[in-house]
């Protein structure tokens, strides 16, 4: 576990950042994190409540598109960059591309540059499952094509491009994680799990985009958060592509069923039309990532959908993320 170093976390006050933050902070790093805190989704004032307290950790409000804003962030004492801002969401992207290039691909170029000519030793890009798009064969590694069927998935594919170009050109140390559907407590409103999970607490019928038999590798943050650090503390990574899954799948369908013997409420699904942008089926193959990074993901879906749940209900109203108007 990475201990008393000097640390900036973009977008560490969203979902995933906030509890990466926490795991840091928790462990006497000197965490910097850096977000806009736009409330598109979220009440961040409330993932990072906890952070607020600790003497290690300093918020920053800036933005990625803004390039000195970045540069004074990173200073000269910064040593590692977790970068996990960006605009998320398959279904926003296919509405507002131009949104989602922007924050994803030139933020992050935005980042290259910032770390140019610094201290910093290495830059973890946060990137997506969707680079991949329709899955060619399954399980999925980081050698399968790369074919995009959503503005998101491109726009994070050009991310981990830039990220290349970058190391082979200026030699900068980084290498990109591709996160499979990750979840748990302060998950965004726009993900499934969140989505049934509330239906099905008010008693609705849960909307299934499609036949239900799609099926996700459901990554719990936790195992996230640490498959994340053991790529900051691994050698040999510049360059490099990792995937950061379960290594398994559950369809749309079981998902529901488990949601439904865990929170008690009885309710029928409702099948609807297939969402523009989604894939059938998404599915991990972590070979690379264990071997290299160590990493090693515990959570099974069962209990990291009942954490969620117990989250879900013991959460003030106001503070649970929701969707923009």
């Amino acid at each position: 576990m990475l201990e008393e170093r000097r640390i900036l976390i973009t977008g560490g006050a969203g979902f995933i950042g906030s509890h990466l933050a926490e795991a840091l902070v928790e462990h006497n790093n000197i965490v910097k994190i850096y977000d806009n805190f736009n409330p598109f989704y979220f009440n961040k004032e409330a993932n990072i409540k906890r952070l607020k307290e600790a003497k290690n950790c300093t918020l920053i409000k800036g933005d990625i598109l803004d390039l000195n804003s970045l540069k004074q962030a990173i200073g000269n004492d910064t040593e590692l960059i977790f970068h996990i801002a960006a605009q998320p969401g398959v279904r926003f992207s296919v509405e507002t591309p131009f949104k989602t290039n922007e924050i994803n691909v030139t933020g992050t170029l935005n980042m290259l540059v910032a770390v140019q000519n610094s201290n910093v030793e290495k830059l973890i890009n946060a990137s997506s499952s969707s680079v991949y798009g329709t899955p060619q064969y399954l399980p999925i590694d980081e050698k399968h094509p790369t074919n995009p069927v959503s503005p998101y998935g491109a726009s994070k594919l050009a991310a981990e491009k830039y990220c290349k170009a970058f190391y082979r050109i200026y030699g900068i140390n980084v290498c990109s994680l591709r996160f499979f559907t990750v979840y748990g407590p302060r998950q965004r409103p726009d993900m499934a799990i969140h989505i049934f999970t509330q239906q099905i607490l008010k008693n609705e019928s849960p909307t299934i985009f499609g036949d239900g038999n799609q099926t996700r590798d459901f990554t719990f943050v936790d195992d996230t958060v640490s498959g994340i650090i053991a790529s900051a503390e691994a050698k040999d990574t510049a360059g490099e592509d990792f995937n950061l899954g379960k290594g398994e799948r559950c369809s749309v369908n079981n998902l529901i069923s488990l949601l439904i013997k865990i929170t008690g409420n009885a309710v029928e699904p409702n099948w609807t039309k297939i969402m523009k942008g989604d894939v059938s089926h998404t599915w991990a193959d972590i070979t690379k990532a264990k071997k290299m990074l160590g990493y090693d993901p515990q959570t099974s879906i069962e209990t990291g959908l009942e954490e969620f749940v117990e989250w879900y209900k013991s959460t003030p109203y106001d503070q649970i993320p929701k969707a923009s108007p």
